[in-house]
């Protein structure tokens, strides 16, 4: 069990924390349930880019999905091998796609005809060929928040078969360009597995029908996207997930990539905030807490919920907000939730905040970004200390005139 009463007078609030131990457990899972085929786990940076969180997947044996060539430099800094490392994304910069070629990485995941001109353009400068991937849209919908949908033709990722295919074509009779994998991805959250299936058959018949052109590509790249709980979720489990692949790939010698964050990460994580007061308008009831919407914005943003237990032993209950400090009225991490009575002091933990929490939090209303704290073996140690005030001017201050 983990102390967080403890952990919040050591470490001080609002503060993350990271339990390791669970995050083992988690690739473990999903390695076991691809056993039977040959296999890479890419972690997904975006979810959780804390070099040490990298660290502790790359020393499990992970590569890294990134989506910019800083998280390419995070996976390196972390100790990922360079054949483990895919670079993905919609826009890549000249700089980025020379680095990304000079680094030698294992592909450049392509998400358009431009992009594909631009890495082969880049790849002639410096006289080397670039290992490529071209991302598919299988047009399907992933049954998803729609911010979160990427599979589909209205949003901004991948290209359809088509154009898939014809790019294929332009790769192979490159002098610079070596099409070795293909990729999809449909979205993030995903609980229902007939989506994923109907996407990697559309995608295996594509690699099929590829062959026959002599282009032969060696990794299926599925992307990631599976889903974790958050409240009351059905989820899939990862045996199934990699059973409904391998249905798909009858024939094809591929090695399959899966590109998980949050099904790795998002469970391990907690977010503990301390209550400053509370207060009543009318009928309202709103408790307020040190931590806000610029540490936690997935309930601003998505209308994301959260488990939250208070830390107390009261056994008074009504509805409330959780609310934060920042100017804003979507500052909040409840909303009309059932909640214990509290006091000034008391701790909050929001659970499963691991995944896209703490690598999309921001320095708004001037508000130093929180200390990460990693558990393993009933040990708990600093990952990232808390952001000071001299943090956030450093770059500023030299040019104040």
């Amino acid at each position: 069990m983990i102390n967080f009463q403890a952990l919040g007078e050591k470490y001080n609030t609002p503060l993350y924390l990271y339990d390791f131990n669970h995050i083992t457990t988690r690739y473990n899972t999903l390695k076991e349930a691809f056993r039977a085929k040959k296999s890479l786990i890419c972690y997904a940076v975006k979810a959780n880019s804390n070099l040490s969180v990298i660290k502790h997947l790359a020393d499990l044996g992970a590569g890294c999905d990134c989506v910019s060539i800083g998280e390419v430099r995070r996976a390196f800094l972390a100790g990922v091998a360079n054949y483990k490392i895919i670079f993905s994304g919609v826009g890549k910069r000249d700089e980025e796609i020379k680095e990304a070629i000079k680094k030698d990485i294992l592909m450049i995941n392509l998400e358009s005809e431009a992009e594909l001109l631009r890495v082969e353009a880049k790849a002639k400068e410096l006289g080397k060929v670039a290992r490529i991937s071209i991302r598919v849209n299988p047009n399907i919908d992933p049954k998803t928040h729609p911010y979160i949908s990427t599979g589909l033709n209205s949003n901004k990722f991948g290209v359809d078969i088509d154009d898939a295919k014809r790019m294929y074509i332009k790769a192979k009779n490159s002098s610079f360009l070596d099409p070795v994998g293909i990729h999809f991805h449909i979205g993030s959250q995903l609980t229902e597995l007939e989506p994923i299936r109907e996407s990697s058959e559309i995608v295996a018949d594509l690699v099929r029908s590829l062959k026959v052109l002599d282009i032969n590509i060696k990794f299926f790249d599925i992307g990631g996207g599976l889903g974790i709980k958050y409240k009351d979720e059905t989820l899939i489990t990862p045996y199934d997930y990699a059973q409904a692949i391998f249905g798909t790939l009858q024939s094809l010698d591929v090695t399959i990539l899966c590109e998980p964050g949050r099904f790795l990460v998002g469970e391990s994580g907690y977010f503990l905030t301390k209550v400053l007061y509370e207060k009543q308008n009318g009928d309202k009831r709103f408790v307020i807490v040190d931590g806000a919407m610029n540490d936690l914005i997935r309930p601003a943003l998505y209308g994301s919920f959260h488990e939250v237990e208070v830390l107390n032993d009261s056994e008074n209950e009504s509805l409330a907000d959780i609310v934060g400090p920042v100017c804003e009225s979507g500052d909040f991490f409840a909303k009309n939730l059932s909640l214990k009575e509290t006091k000034t002091g008391d701790l909050i933990v929001i659970k499963a905040a691991g995944a896209y929490c703490f690598t999309m939090s921001s320095n708004y209303n001037t508000r130093g970004k929180v200390a990460e704290v990693a558990i393993e073996d009933g040990k708990d140690r600093l990952i990232r200390r808390r952001e000071s005030f001299e943090d956030l001017i450093e770059l500023e201050k030299e040019y104040l005139k």
